[in-house]
């Protein structure tokens, strides 16, 4: 996983925009809590999806390492 010294620089750079996101959106109209509910969800689809293509990547490249061991 990705520890705290690679991760406080991604997050510094989306701070800025991150807080125009949410503005933007409770500038629309919509509660906060309602845009901080649908930010965690796509967060969420994020992780999923990121986490799904490393266990396919992860799997492959097991698979790649015992056909050479094979041959």
């Amino acid at each position: 996983m990705t520890d705290r010294e690679t991760i406080e620089p991604c997050r510094e750079y989306l701070t800025e925009s991150f807080a125009a996101l949410v503005a933007k959106a409770v500038s629309s109209g919509w509660p906060e809590h309602d845009v901080a509910l649908a930010l965690t969800e796509l967060a969420e689809a994020l992780v999923v999806k990121v986490s799904a293509r490393i266990i396919i990547e992860g799997s492959l490249q097991s698979q790649l390492a015992s056909e050479r061991l094979k041959n």
